[in-house]
């Protein structure tokens, strides 16, 4: 008992220097060491620029000069609709932020009451009742003194939630755009591989009727004709499963774009060559904290966690709350505005918590352990956002390769199917080997058209793994320039199979 009165003591001690000197209990935010201190700069991409001095909000997806590509992204961020609740987030994050800092504020009010009842005596010699009138009218006004920052810190975290709200908008904002480009490129694709499996129907059917005519000649067996026939109606099979594919893919755009599936009008069947962009200036591992959306967001969220354990801590500590009241009270309406029916008051009220079961410090331990538990997540966070630089780095260079030996593939298929044609025409070669060589023919335009779309899509990776643009103002007017040229020499999507 003697300790508890002590404790008491001790703590109107420090609520009367907070109220003379100010004073916020709670830990001070500081970031957390993370994995991309660890690094000078990435191991793929070595050309350093501080990142944090470009223009993160330049329309990145313009570096990929096609129209269709820019008129499509802004149409969805127009008429997303989970852009639309993003947004509609953030609005109730602000609002939740003015709550907070109107707490801090003197609450007002004014009543106005008609109080009538009726009252019952016994006199002895009898009961009797009266009736009385009461009209009051009062001005309240309260404050609470924030002596250990209770309410300063949470409006510090509810100003975090805010700024997690918009860079968790934001990091949708990107996510809907590398989205809507990434449908793009899979129509662009589809539509080139469907170009493709249309030509390669037409050259099986073509294929039949040499082999057909050979057979009633006499000069081939029946086998081949079966084996044509099958191809050609496997070659058919494939070319129904892609426009299937191509159709659902339009489907999940006309989504992206806020309109009903099966509206959406057919899209352009090429797409330009990607600009050169290298070297890739991609700055220091550290510049993604201060960059990248999701990282900003995870850390505004850690920011908050750390003004909350503020906010529990300032719970052991006295509330005092001032409330002054003036108004006036009267029998009749009128009289109430009268000086002599004014009345006032004065209250000061400190409250302070002795005992609750160990429910504070429990709240305290609670609010610490989220406080690591978002530390981790945020660590994880920068760890995943490296690995997906590195990756789009390292693929970027890799696919550049690939690319090069899958053009030299299709050569020679294309070369090896054209010889075996006019080799079976001349009764040298095998229905076996054309069918093959067609095959091989076949596979490696193919792969050309998935490569070109994967090295499109990487790049868009690349964008969302650096958090946005790499190009520094002083440098976006002449690439708008070069991009002119670019739609002018590159408007086919795989103009390189035709150099």
């Amino acid at each position: 008992m003697k300790n508890s009165v002590k404790t008491i003591c001790y703590r109107f001690l420090l609520c009367v220097t907070a109220t003379l000197t100010g004073c916020m209990v709670g830990p001070d935010y500081q970031r957390p060491p993370t994995p991309a201190d660890e690094g000078a700069f990435y191991n793929t991409g070595r050309h350093k620029q501080d990142v944090n001095q470009l223009d993160a909000d330049y329309h990145w997806w313009e570096r990929f000069a096609d129209d269709t590509t820019t008129e499509i992204v802004t149409k969805a961020l127009e008429n997303n609709y989970n852009l639309k609740a993003a947004a509609a987030r953030v609005l109730q994050a602000q609002a939740i932020l003015a709550e907070a800092k109107g707490r801090q504020l003197p609450e007002i009010s004014y009543g106005l009451s008609r109080d009538r009842r009726k009252t019952s005596f016994d006199f002895g010699t009898g009961r009797m009742s009266a009736l009385t009138t009461t009209y009051s009218q009062n001005f309240s006004v309260s404050y609470v003194l924030d002596l250990f920052g209770k309410l300063k810190h949470a409006e510090r975290a509810a100003w975090a939630d805010m700024l997690a709200s918009k860079a968790t908008q934001d990091a949708l904002i990107n996510s809907v755009i590398a989205s809507v480009i990434n449908s793009r490129i899979q129509i662009a694709t589809l539509t080139r591989r469907l170009q493709i499996a249309q030509a390669n129907t037409e050259s099986r059917r073509s294929t039949l009727d040499i082999v057909e005519r050979r057979y009633k000649q006499g000069l081939v067996g029946p086998v081949d004709v079966r084996l044509a026939r099958e191809n050609l109606a496997a070659s058919q099979s494939a070319q129904t499963s892609i426009e299937l594919s191509l159709a659902t893919a339009h489907h999940s755009l006309d989504v992206l774009l806020g309109r009903r599936p099966g509206s959406s009008q057919t899209l352009p069947d090429t797409l330009a060559d990607l600009p050169d962009l290298q070297p890739i200036p991609v700055g220091l591992p550290a510049s993604l904290l201060d960059r990248r959306p999701d990282i900003i967001a995870s850390e505004m969220s850690l920011k908050s966690s750390n003004e909350r354990i503020g906010v529990s801590i300032a719970q052991l500590y006295p509330d005092l709350t001032l409330t002054g009241t003036y108004g006036g009270s009267a029998g009749t309406l009128r009289d109430i505005f009268r000086h002599e029916a004014e009345v006032y008051g004065l209250v000061m009220n400190l409250a302070q918590p002795i005992f609750k079961g160990g429910q504070l410090k429990a709240a305290i331990d609670s609010s610490k352990a989220r406080y690591a538990e978002l530390a981790a997540n945020y660590a994880q966070t920068i760890l995943i956002a490296l690995r997906e630089v590195e990756d789009a780095l390292v693929t970027e260079q890799k696919l550049k390769i690939q690319l090069e030996q899958v053009r030299l593939r299709f050569a020679e298929a294309k070369a090896a199917e054209d010889l075996s044609r006019d080799r079976y025409g001349r009764g040298v070669e095998t229905i076996l080997t054309v069918l093959e060589s067609e095959r091989r023919r076949r596979g490696a335009e193919e792969e050309l058209a998935l490569l070109k779309g994967q090295i499109w899509t990487n790049r868009v990776n690349l964008f969302l793994a650096l958090g946005g643009d790499w190009v520094i103002d002083d440098e976006i007017n002449k690439t708008n320039k070069n991009d002119k040229k670019t739609k002018e020499q590159k408007n086919d999507f795989f103009w390189f199979l035709h150099k």
